[in-house]
């Protein structure tokens, strides 16, 4: 257990460092492609992280060979947009809250960002997220044809956010290119592989830390099934975590936000694809109720976003729907079992 927690903790660190180079190196794609700062975070930075996720999301529920594999792949594509909703934003808050009172401010740790855009983009998502629910309760011949929608609709996403413009919505002055320093302007092909390169990383330290996990939970005396729901959808979702992190301590909360953003979307519509193209995209009990409390944290998101500003205390909140979530699922998977 001890090699566990070391490879944890260095799959973690790797992950980290390998965020910040990728954050560094999407910030410069994002500028030479004349992209908005927010549509860099929503598409670039989330397309970017989220695909290897997808590719294990598609190979699982393509290729596995028993009914459990495709289950993987299906409880990915619930259980992302969860851990997004709840742990994600929640350290976004923790890490306002932590860089206010490094200031002296922490009565004030907020962030003045597009709320309106953010109210549009958690309704537009919850729209998308309860018709995947739908589906997953009915079965009927024609449902995987219906993957091809969930594509159309992160398709007409990506038009609305390169079209969308915002106040604040440009880069300011970015740091310099990890692996260029001293250049000024660096090549396109530098910035490619640093990104293409970062992400790789990332890839193969994320699926690392998840195989950890994996190990973690019997020697917390917690069933495979019940760890795997309860811990994975934080792993997998790492790198998001991760970016959100370094970009709120670098002041760009507005890219952190725009990224888990980003990021749900993606969770609510090529993992869906997928599930409903392989599967029969039938939702069992945990499945379900990660559904419910996801949509709860919206519907607390939607309240929070009301306002102008964006306070850290309020983001810390809907973290907590997390443990409410891991409660109800150790009574259904674990304690209703034995009293039946």
């Amino acid at each position: 257990m001890a090699l566990t927690i070391a490879l944890l903790i260095a799959a973690a660190g790797i992950i980290y460092f390998s965020c910040e180079t990728f954050v560094n190196g999407v910030e410069w794609l994002g500028q030479r492609l004349n992209l908005a700062q927010t549509a860099t975070g929503t598409i670039l930075a989330a397309f970017g992280t989220a695909l290897p996720e997808s590719v294990v999301t598609l190979v699982a529920v393509a290729f596995g060979t028993t009914p459990a594999h495709k289950e993987i792949g299906v409880g990915a594509a619930i259980g992302g947009p969860l851990a997004l909703s709840t742990v994600a934003y929640a350290v976004v808050g923790v890490v306002l809250l932590a860089t206010a009172r490094r200031g002296g401010r922490a009565s004030t740790a907020y962030v003045d960002t597009d709320t309106a855009r953010l109210r549009r983009d958690q309704l537009w998502f919850l729209a998308i997220f309860v018709a995947k629910i739908a589906l997953g309760l009915v079965v009927f011949s024609f449902k995987p044809l219906l993957g091809i929608a969930f594509l159309s609709a992160y398709a007409l996403y990506c038009w609305k956010e390169l079209r969308a413009e915002g106040e604040g919505d440009d880069h300011g002055e970015l740091e310099p290119l990890k692996l260029r320093p001293h250049d000024a302007n660096p090549a396109m092909g530098w910035i490619i592989t640093q990104t293409a390169g970062a992400l790789l990383v990332i890839f193969a330290a994320s699926h690392l830390f998840v195989r950890q996990i994996e190990l973690v939970g019997p020697w917390l005396g917690l069933s495979p099934q019940l760890s795997a729901l309860l811990f994975s959808p934080i792993a997998t979702e790492l790198p998001e975590i991760m970016n959100a992190v370094i970009w709120v301590r670098q002041g760009k909360e507005r890219l952190a936000l725009a990224n888990i953003s980003g990021a749900m979307m993606i969770q609510a519509t090529i993992p869906t694809a997928f599930g409903l193209f392989f599967t029969p995209w039938h939702l069992a009990t945990p499945s379900l109720l990660a559904a419910a409390v996801t949509a709860i944290a919206i519907v607390f998101l939607q309240w929070y976003f009301r306002a102008p500003q964006v306070r850290g205390r309020q983001l810390t909140h809907v973290g907590w729907l997390y443990g409410v979530f891991a409660a109800l699922l150790f009574v259904v998977t674990q304690v209703l079992p034995r009293l039946s």
